[in-house]
């Protein structure tokens, strides 16, 4: 075969919303395809990317060329994910087909960035980016204006600042007390921001999916990960009491004392937390058979990493009082205890390394592109 006709699905709509197995080889199937995608969702894009991948098909055949048409999907997580999985379907239809070169379809640049993954493999003749033609009208306009805001992460990003703005400000007015409305809402609008700009949000997503996984699949996991976040609370309560019953002098003073005063007092919930999930997951990769020396020496280091916060704060409170040289006793002792602590947890996890002939590497591998356990 001369030329294999490539349309690209990186976030696998093809999927996620018609429930169709991929690759999708053939004319006739990515008619098919084509269709079922768009009943069920007539905006996707990636319709016409299939839909401009039989025209391109059609025009090779009329020109007496040996051709071919396939689609290909990815992940809904685009990046390594999808990208291996494209990757390992792209394999799949050269082992097959044994194609001479490939004109690439796509409907944009995110597509597209698959390339070097594809010309790695076989020959790119050419590519085809197909967009839709918008009628430049105040009703297309308003259209996709309300396309773009229904997109979850668009929306969250944009109206939720000024939502929480008005909240805040209406709250503070009803309470008759306009002066504190300024501070609150800059207040609240940049922890907000910092939230999103940590990328704090994707972690308490991808949080709640762990737990909503782990719930479904029966692990002890979900009872291990409630405890932890029990935990948390739990350490942040304590810190903050810590912080209030300390706090004495006006509002510019003593913040370093507050901040080690807080970390003293909660690190060793926050440490129990850690390893109480850590410890869920261990039974749980025990159970189903899976090999991962990782885990077993997390919490060795959970453990000395909370000594060394604590020592340290510990320090730092004591260090104008009387306490101040058994303090530094204290830290130097917490230290070498670290070490050794961390030396354990090394040797622990080249130990199961090599009783189980797993490395981490292969074993961090194996999460990237969620192969299955061995």
């Amino acid at each position: 075969m001369d030329i294999l006709v490539l349309c690209i699905d990186r976030d696998d709509d093809l999927g996620r919303k018609a429930g169709l197995a991929s690759p999708v080889v053939g004319r006739d199937a990515n008619l098919h395809a084509a269709l079922s995608l768009g009943i069920a969702d007539p905006e996707d894009s990636d319709i016409n990317t299939i839909l401009g991948g039989i025209k391109v098909y059609d025009e090779l055949v009329s020109q007496r060329r040996s051709a071919e048409i396939a689609s290909i999907t990815g992940d809904v997580k685009v990046g390594l994910i999808s990208d291996s999985r494209l990757a390992k379907q792209l394999e799949d239809l050269i082992a097959r087909l044994r194609p001479g070169a490939v004109v690439v379809v796509s409907d944009g640049a995110e597509d597209e960035a698959i390339l070097p993954v594809i010309q790695s493999r076989v020959k790119v003749d050419g590519v085809k980016r197909v967009l839709v033609k918008q009628n430049p009208s105040i009703e297309g306009t308003y259209y996709l204006l309300k396309q773009v805001f229904t997109d979850p992460k668009i929306s969250h990003t944009i109206f939720i600042p000024p939502g929480l703005a008005l909240m805040m400000l209406s709250i503070f007015y009803f309470f008759d007390y306009p002066q504190g409305a300024f501070i609150s809402i800059t207040g609240a609008v940049g922890l907000y921001l910092l939230f999103r700009g940590l990328g704090l949000d994707d972690f308490m997503d991808d949080a709640k999916k762990t737990l909503q996984g782990s719930l479904y699949a029966g692990k002890i996991t979900f009872v291990t990960y409630i405890l932890a976040a029990m935990l948390v609370v739990i350490a942040t309560i304590q810190g903050a009491f810590s912080v209030w019953y300390s706090y004495k002098g006006p509002i510019w003073y003593g913040y370093l004392t507050l901040i080690m005063t807080f970390i003293n007092a909660s690190v060793w919930w926050y440490v129990a937390a850690g390893i109480c999930a850590n410890m869920g997951k261990i039974l749980d990769m025990y159970l189903e058979g899976i090999k991962d020396a990782r885990t077993y020496s997390t919490p060795f280091f959970l453990f000395a990493t909370g000594l060394i916060f604590w020592s340290a704060s510990d320090f730092i409170l004591k260090s104008n009082t009387e306490m101040a040289l058994r303090s530094i006793q204290t830290l130097a002792f917490s230290a070498i205890v670290a070490i050794v602590i961390s030396l354990i947890g090394v040797k622990l996890k080249s130990y199961i390394e090599k009783m189980t002939g797993v490395t981490s590497r292969d074993a961090g591998l194996r999460d990237a592109v969620q192969l299955p356990p061995p």
